[in-house]
């Protein structure tokens, strides 16, 4: 049995069809759903979700590519549904310098990530990150405000760099990537990281270039990762269910 750790089930790609994606996750031994929330206008269904299933638990944050349009009061609305909500995490949040080139840009995505961080030290909540070449400024953030509980999802950069997150407390995701047989820095992490850090995942309903990402690809994610790792499939979601049980104890 595994757990999705990052999966957008609230996104409209699932709108009429979720049931269907559902039962074919759990008939594949997909037991548990992470769904993290993109922008404010997701953490409704986000929440709805939640409520409707047991093996759904959400998150609800603000990613980096709605920095810009982030509205006045968010960050407010944000702190006050999470008190009302204590079985919620915060993500999908982070910072993302591959699509944002200017500085301007990238200030503002420190400053709303510093914000819904310091939500996640106040009320002691998990956080799911996004990360991409921005791996200095994100640990110096994780650092400044306590952070080392969560996840840095859909990871692809150096072991160094993982170590570093690792060190800080945080668990790896490991996901779609592994499907792409030429992903080397993914497939190296999957077998060298701690099995002790890792979580997988499949960001669906993104990360396959021709087909809509389903929770039920995970099935193959943990075979390629159990293959990598020379371990049994049984032995890998023992540990990963382990590692993200870790996380679930939220006032601690």
């Amino acid at each position: 049995m595994f757990t999705d750790s990052h999966c957008h089930l609230a996104d409209a790609a699932f709108a009429g069809c979720l049931p269907q994606i559902l039962h074919q996750a759990r008939q594949a031994g997909i037991h548990r759903f992470i769904v993290p929330a993109a922008e404010a206008a997701d953490w409704p269904a986000v929440y709805a979700l939640s409520e409707a299933s047991p093996d759904i638990l959400g998150a609800l944050g603000i990613h980096p590519w709605f920095a810009e349009q982030a509205e006045s009061g968010c960050i407010e609305k944000l702190s006050r549904q999470l008190q009302r909500q204590p079985e919620m995490w915060i993500g999908e949040i982070g910072l993302d310098y591959h699509r944002s080139r200017s500085e301007e840009d990238r200030a503002k995505q420190r400053d709303l990530l510093s914000q819904q961080l310091a939500i996640a030290r106040q009320l002691n909540r998990p956080v799911i990150l996004h990360n991409l070449r921005s791996s200095n400024d994100l640990l110096a953030l994780l650092k400044q405000h306590g952070i080392r509980r969560g996840i840095v999802h859909a990871f692809s950069g150096s072991l160094e760099e993982a170590e570093a997150f690792i060190q800080q407390g945080l668990l790896i995701g490991i996901g779609s990537l592994l499907l792409n047989p030429t992903a080397k820095k993914a497939r190296r992490a999957a077998a060298e990281l701690p099995l002790s850090s890792l979580v997988l995942e499949t960001d669906s309903p993104f990360m396959l270039a021709n087909s809509t990402n389903t929770p039920a690809n995970l099935r193959d994610i943990a075979a390629i990762a159990a293959e990598l790792r020379g371990i049994s499939l049984s032995e890998l979601a023992q540990q990963t269910e382990k590692n993200i049980d870790s996380l679930l104890t939220v006032n601690r």
